[in-house]
């Protein structure tokens, strides 16, 4: 018995997988990239404001100047600008390790205070 000899390669179904994957990788490409599938949403005339919880960072340097999301605020002005975030928002504290103790605690009396739970201390690993 002699075993038939291929003249050629039948690619398309080939062809079709790698179509296929080509899709998923551009679609999860996307996702990665954005964070979100992209959808162009509809509209409506009775909604409401979607409440998108933002992420705090407060630093504090080593002078002790406060800094929320690289906006330089004024020591005094500190518990006005944390009050106009959500107390649900994640806030993250940013302190020089050179900088005096007391604004570091009073920034934490201050979250404290007004119901703040979310925090995290950012540290070097």
């Amino acid at each position: 018995m002699q075993l038939k000899r291929f003249d050629t390669i039948n690619v398309v179904p080939f062809i079709d997988i790698m179509l296929v994957l080509l899709v998923i990788v551009l679609t999860t490409a996307t996702f990665v990239s954005l964070g979100m599938i992209p959808v162009d949403l509809g509209e409506a005339k009775a909604s409401n404001p979607m409440n998108v919880k933002k992420d705090l960072v407060i630093t504090i340097t080593k002078e002790g100047a406060f800094f929320f999301n690289d906006k330089a605020v004024e020591n005094t002005f500190v518990e006005k600008e944390l009050l106009s975030y959500d107390t649900q928002s994640p806030v993250f504290i940013n302190c020089d390790k050179q900088a005096s103790f007391e604004p570091f605690v009073t920034l934490l009396n201050l979250l404290k205070q007004h119901h703040y739970s979310h925090l995290e201390v950012i540290t070097k690993r």
